[in-house]
């Protein structure tokens, strides 16, 4: 890499992990580094992708705790064994993909994630204590809704926080800030088995994972001690990230030049 691309390479890392721990999505940014920036093919992109995210979600899970936003163990259950089962699903459908059909794939994501974060339900911005969310009393819905979960998840992982966001703060009735906080748990706990899949499969780069890791835990840390202090951190993070989206998806789906 040249030193421009370095230096994208590690601020993108940074980025990624404070959008991950404020909103969701932070994998489109990640991805397209790994695949345009460092020349890594989309299902090694795809696997290397995870040591970053385990690194932040652990720094994450770490600070939300300590701040007092998750709830007990004990109220997520609901969430957390289907979205690990289905996660191996989901790794395994990737690593038999071929690279032509991971790149469209990754282009079709890319525009519903653009589309996705256009949207701003209001429901979103209440503010609720942990009491009042009950994710027992529809608890089909929420098997269903965290087994497609762990299965994108599993499968791609770009843009899985912004449905996990959605499902908790619609469904179950925890506030953005709680959702955040149980989405960096599920998302350490569902990619453990799927970054099991991949690094069996031989297809994680270690240098290149290690070091976005090490940028992104440093970007969980701010974004987690900032989350509820910096509400409107956001703002500006949904419009880059809007950018990026766009840009990718025009990349992945050939409407731009390598």
């Amino acid at each position: 890499m040249t030193l421009f691309e370095t230096i994208l390479f590690l601020s993108a890392g940074v980025l990624t992990g404070i959008v991950n721990t404020l909103a969701g999505s932070g994998s489109l940014i990640t991805l397209p580094i790994f695949i345009f920036i460092c020349g890594l093919p989309p299902q090694v992109a795809n696997a290397t992708n995870r040591i970053g995210i385990l690194a932040q979600n652990i720094v994450a899970v770490k600070t939300y705790h300590g701040r007092g936003h998750l709830p007990p163990i004990r109220h997520l259950w609901w969430f957390i064994i289907p979205s690990m089962l289905a996660s191996v699903v989901g790794a395994r459908i990737a690593i038999d993909m071929d690279e032509q059909m991971m790149n469209t794939t990754l282009g079709i994501v890319m525009v519903v994630m653009l589309i996705v974060t256009l949207l701003k339900p209001s429901a979103w911005l209440r503010t609720r204590d942990l009491e009042e969310a009950d994710p027992s009393r529809r608890p089909w819905l929420n098997i269903v809704l965290f087994i497609g979960v762990g299965l994108y998840g599993g499968f791609i992982q770009a843009g899985v926080g912004i449905f996990m966001i959605a499902s908790l703060v619609l469904v179950s009735k925890y506030d953005l800030i709680q959702s955040n906080a149980i989405k960096v748990l599920l998302g350490l706990l569902f990619n453990l088995p799927a970054f099991a899949i991949f690094l069996l499969a031989g297809d994680v780069h270690w240098g290149f994972g290690l070091l976005m890791a090490l940028c992104q835990a440093i970007g969980a840390y701010i974004g987690a001690r900032f989350a509820d202090t910096h509400p409107n951190a956001k703002q500006w993070i949904r419009y880059l990230l809007l950018a990026v989206i766009a840009i990718s998806a025009a990349r992945f789906l050939g409407l731009l030049g390598s």
